[in-house]
């Protein structure tokens, strides 16, 4: 289970939490505009925009867990396990396969707006990359410095919602999420006023308490209520260090440790990796759970006219910078 985020100061700030109980030794890639995408049912795009996100790469191929491509284009694929419907290969529609959806748009859209164009000519069909990496249940979070969407493929047909909180996790459907926020309105950032009953001294006796009821467990609607408040709530300087610790602190809020979220299997889900993009920049921010230090990939410091990706193993070993060294 995941939770991604958008932010805004300065520049414009994208990025996620990948919770699994295991790793599929994904790495950050760096896809160049020359890199030939080949779509199973629609033509090979020889020349697109560069990307640069978390990916599995399998026989060459970068399979986006999210990316950002050099417009500022940012989108992510978290798991909707029950939910995710897709439909069959049908004649006369451009016909893509989920595994190809963030490429896909990636590749020529710069803006939400054009991805909803695209969108409405999609068919999203159900194709499995190979035998060992079958099709995937996912919604996904597209967003640019302006505005936000979810895309949900259900039984019901292919929805896109604007999203103004800026954040998505698992299941329900994005809209059950939204009608479930209704239930925390009285939350806030300041101390709370005593409304319970005429005549009875309540005080605040500590900070904080103006977000008391704020859901603290590891369930996807809890997560999508605190990750709202945090990043709706979330203030910081417009400098690129500010505006990504802070980044990093909004996705915190939503981390899981090692433990606390037990399988059927006996595995443990953890938060494996956490990532912030600045999407104005191209620049890809990355921790990860044995890692707290944070990592950078920058895509203009790559050869974005080239033809081969180039791929990043993530730092997966602690950094501990000793501050009283000799």
């Amino acid at each position: 289970m995941c939770t991604a985020a958008t932010y805004k100061t300065k520049d414009f700030y994208f990025g996620r939490t990948l919770d699994n109980e295991c790793s599929y030794n994904e790495q950050v890639v760096v896809t160049p505009r020359n890199y030939p995408f080949a779509f199973r049912h629609m033509d090979t795009v020889d020349r697109h925009y560069a990307m640069v996100g978390m990916a599995h790469v399998a026989q060459d191929y970068p399979l986006y867990y999210e990316a950002v491509n050099e417009k500022g284009l940012c989108m992510a694929g978290l798991n909707f396990p029950g939910y995710a419907r897709y439909n069959p290969v049908v004649s006369g529609k451009e016909n893509i396969a989920v595994f190809e959806l963030i490429q896909w748009l990636l590749c020529d859209c710069a803006t939400v707006a054009q991805c909803r164009e695209k969108i409405a000519r999609m068919n999203l069909a159900h194709i499995p990359f190979n035998d060992k990496l079958p099709v995937a249940s996912l919604h996904w979070i597209i967003a640019d410095k302006d505005e936000a969407v979810t895309l949900e493929a259900t039984a019901e047909g292919m929805h896109v919602y604007d999203n103004p909180v800026g954040v998505m996790t698992n299941n329900p459907t994005f809209p059950e999420h939204m009608f479930h926020l209704n239930n925390y309105m009285q939350l806030s950032a300041k101390p709370p006023q005593n409304n319970f009953a005429k005549g009875l001294p309540l005080s605040v006796y500590c900070k904080g308490m103006g977000a008391i009821g704020l859901p603290g467990d590891l369930s996807s609607q809890s997560r999508f209520v605190r990750a709202a408040f945090v990043r709706l709530n979330s203030v910081s300087g417009d400098s690129e260090e500010e505006s990504v610790g802070q980044f990093f602190h909004i996705l915190g809020a939503v981390e899981q440790q090692t433990g606390c979220c037990e399988l059927e299997n006996g595995e443990f889900e953890k938060t494996i990796y956490t990532s912030c993009c600045n999407a104005s920049r191209g620049i890809y921010y990355y921790t990860t759970y044995g890692n707290r230090q944070i990592t950078a990939v920058d895509m203009h410091r790559e050869d974005l006219d080239a033809g081969v990706l180039v791929c990043y193993p993530p730092v997966m070993e602690e950094q501990i910078r000793v501050q009283n060294a000799r």
